[in-house]
């Protein structure tokens, strides 16, 4: 399955909002995306995850190594997710504890 990834830059915050799987094939566009996001000045970031139905470990990668990239320029990856089968895969592996995960983008936009 391919993976869709719209960005969105408002007020000095840039969603993107993701739609597909994030696995081994396709972690690497969106390393490509939050690496472009980050490098043209945008550090807080919101990624929308209502649209992943799965995710592995090389995306989990992507997303942590974003927030260290952001977290260098003073910034922050927030996650946005409601599907239990996602959440579930941060609790498992702790990253729950490493993200702020909000239910809504609204929530999200408040750094």
């Amino acid at each position: 399955m391919e993976l869709e990834i719209t960005s969105v830059q408002a007020e000095g915050v840039c969603t993107m909002s993701l739609d597909g799987e994030v696995d081994v094939y396709t972690a690497p566009r969106l390393k490509e995306t939050l690496i472009d996001q980050i490098e043209s000045g945008c550090s807080h970031i919101i990624v929308d995850l209502e649209g992943v139905g799965f995710i592995d470990s090389s995306g989990l990668g992507v997303l942590v190594g974003g927030l260290r990239r952001a977290k260098e320029r003073d910034g922050a990856i927030r996650l946005v997710c409601t599907r239990e089968n996602i959440l579930k895969i941060f609790r498992i592996t702790g990253l729950d504890k490493v993200f702020a995960i909000f239910p809504d983008a609204a929530e999200a936009r408040e750094f």
